[in-house]
């Protein structure tokens, strides 16, 4: 008889799909990582101190994640995406070349987190409805987190 479950206890081919969907948010993630390193390194203007600081926080807590996802698809018995071809070809986020303004960096990030907030609500949905509790933790953190600097970038834009 074949299994129906993986060694986690959870559905063998929701839990491939689910990891599936994480390879997407990798994806995304490695340009988003990419274009913080970018606004990172080239900020210019007034500005220039405070976010400097902060594009360093964010690339750094994005590496992080980024590593998260990866090892979660690996939990789940699956393999993550590690070529920056497979990144581009399946990532929404746009790979971005001189930006050096306050406003269009941040701009960006906004537009970074139009797209991995609805693919981790997605992921938190699919993850919730086979209770697979490590994904959706992880998940729901992202998305908490997120949240607040939407909101907080968004002011920062007044």
């Amino acid at each position: 008889m074949i299994a129906t479950t993986n060694r986690l206890g959870l559905d063998a081919q929701g839990a491939t799909e689910v990891a599936g969907k994480l390879n997407q948010l990798l994806a995304n993630y490695q340009l988003f990582y990419m274009n913080l390193r970018a606004f990172h390194w080239n900020i210019k203007g007034e500005k220039f101190f405070e976010l400097h600081e902060k594009f360093e926080e964010m690339y750094n807590d994005a590496l992080v994640k980024i590593d998260e996802i990866a090892e979660r698809i690996l939990t789940l018995g699956d393999t993550p995406l590690h070529t920056y071809s497979d990144y581009l070809e399946l990532a929404k986020v746009k790979e971005l070349r001189g930006v050096t303004s306050a406003k269009e960096s941040v701009n960006a990030i906004l537009d970074g987190y139009a797209v991995l907030l609805p693919l981790e609500r997605d992921i938190l949905e699919q993850a919730g409805e086979m209770q697979d509790e490590g994904t959706s933790a992880l998940m729901s953190d992202y998305i908490r987190e997120q949240e607040k600097l939407v909101w907080m970038f968004t002011s920062y834009l007044g």
